[in-house]
């Protein structure tokens, strides 16, 4: 399990931050859109978020196992390892996600790439050295790696077919573009070599290790498009709606901001709280070794970043209420990244993205776990400036000025075919008039009708039997 969670470490935070680099422009547009509404986006919030804790791409031997926080564990000293429910690794949000997990699956299976990775440092996990002992597996796990390859170009492949269906290109080079996904070695379709390996490693470490910094950027546009829709909306009021629709706003501003203190993240008062409320303990037995076995829930020797945020439910729950109007739950999420981000920077030393048990120890020794200074909170801050508000309101207008004139010109095409397509029906009841004046000339002229084509009618012979 050890082995399992050093590996874990290697790539850092989750989900996808830049993208598969130049297949942002091809595959990104198929697989997100950007939301178009505060409840669109706080619904991929809730959704993505769980991807946080499936960590980086060297975890080639993943596997989460939890049980409940609250577990009772209250004779830790004596306690035995428990054996862990094990759940689905979340979604990490990489657009090879599958194929990812699908490869750690197979991996896990030989006997000698544990056993290697077991001995691997990290720093030779994140170079690709550990990639070369994929020559060394069985020819069974190898036959299946190739099978998993040959599927994943083929999804590709389906996916450039239907970008490019959508846009109406044709005559592309579909191998040329599998070039912009770097996850595989496009060069070799048919064969799961080390160098797929390698890059998939590579690929996937350098999509999840900016994740953090993606999530607040995503945040802050998040809270500017808010104020911006509540702007607009007001501007739609008159002048007493307006004013009523701005009193309620500070009012539920004020009720929101209204709740308990919150807890330095970390310190011994917040622990404490976990410790008696959580845990059910006696606050005068707080024991920091204790408090550590007890919400190493996977009793592996660590406390990771899933495990830490668990810390700070009670915390969190002081300010937001899903229930109530006022709490935006999104917000919740973000605090919780800000809380773990906090402790982590004050506790992990050799920033493996993992806190050992002397890492902790050690962080309880310090005066700011005794006598921590107060925790802001985001209702006390202020997410972004008037001026990069006025620059999102550019981006929106000029986005949306591009969708006008994608608009008109779509309705400027309608127009024209329905034009064609009147004019062509003008034709066709021209055609069938001139067609009746004819018939009912030939009938005047004693000439037998033509047939629907037009053609002439043979005369109608009777044999002799018939007259």
């Amino acid at each position: 399990m050890a082995v399992r969670r050093r590996a874990r470490a290697v790539g850092g935070g989750t989900e996808q931050s830049s993208g598969p680099g130049a297949g942002e422009s091809l595959f990104q547009p198929i697989q997100q859109a950007e939301p178009s509404s505060p409840a669109t986006r706080k619904m991929r919030w809730r959704t993505s978020l769980p991807q946080y804790y499936f960590l980086s791409a060297t975890c080639l031997l993943i596997t989460l196992e939890a049980v409940p926080i609250d577990i009772d564990k209250t004779k830790v000293q004596n306690t035995q390892p428990v054996e862990s429910a094990k759940i689905e690794p979340p979604d990490t949000g990489l657009y090879y996600d599958e194929y990812l997990k699908q490869v750690i699956d197979v991996l896990e299976t030989d006997k000698h790439f544990r056993e290697k990775l077991q001995k691997a440092d990290i720093e030779e996990i994140k170079s690709g050295r550990l990639s070369k002992e994929l020559d060394l597996v069985s020819h069974h796990v190898r036959t299946k790696l190739d099978e998993l390859k040959r599927q994943e170009v083929g999804r590709l492949r389906m996916l450039i077919k239907a970008k490019l269906d959508s846009l109406q290109d044709i005559g592309m080079d579909h191998q040329a573009l599998l070039k912009q996904f770097d996850h595989l070695n496009h060069v070799n379709p048919d064969k799961f070599e080390s160098t797929d390996l390698d890059m998939l490693i590579k690929a996937a470490t350098s999509d999840l290790e900016h994740y953090d910094k993606t999530r607040h950027e995503e945040f802050k546009k998040y809270e500017m498009m808010k104020e911006h829709e509540r702007r607009e909306y007001l501007k739609t009021l008159n002048e007493e709606k307006r004013k009523e629709e701005e009193s309620k706003f500070e009012e539920m501003k004020k009720k929101h901001e209204n709740h308990p203190k919150v807890n330095h993240p970390g310190s011994k008062d917040q622990l404490k709280e976990v410790w008696e409320e959580t845990d059910g303990l006696d606050p005068n037995d707080f024991d920091p070794k204790t408090f550590f076995k007890l919400h190493d829930v996977n009793n592996d020797g660590f406390l990771d970043e899933q495990e830490l945020e668990a810390l700070f439910t009670k915390e969190l729950e002081k300010v937001y209420d899903a229930q109530n109007e006022e709490d935006d739950m999104v917000e919740m999420e973000e605090e919780r990244l800000r809380m773990r981000e906090h402790v982590m920077s004050e506790v992990d030393t050799n920033k493996d993205r993992l806190v050992t048990l002397e890492e902790f120890l050690k962080a309880t020794e310090k005066k700011e776990f005794l006598e921590p200074d107060s925790w802001e909170t985001l209702d006390q801050q202020q997410f972004f400036t008037e001026e990069e508000l006025k620059e999102y309101e550019n981006i929106i207008a000029l986005q949306e000025d591009e969708l006008k004139k994608k608009a008109d010109e779509l309705q400027k095409q309608k127009e024209e075919l329905q034009r064609q397509h009147d004019q062509l029906e003008a034709q066709k009841q021209e055609y069938h008039q001139a067609i009746q004046q004819m018939e009912q000339k030939k009938l005047q002229q004693g000439i037998a009708p033509s047939g629907t084509t037009g053609e002439l009618k043979p005369p109608v012979r009777y044999n002799q039997e018939e007259i």
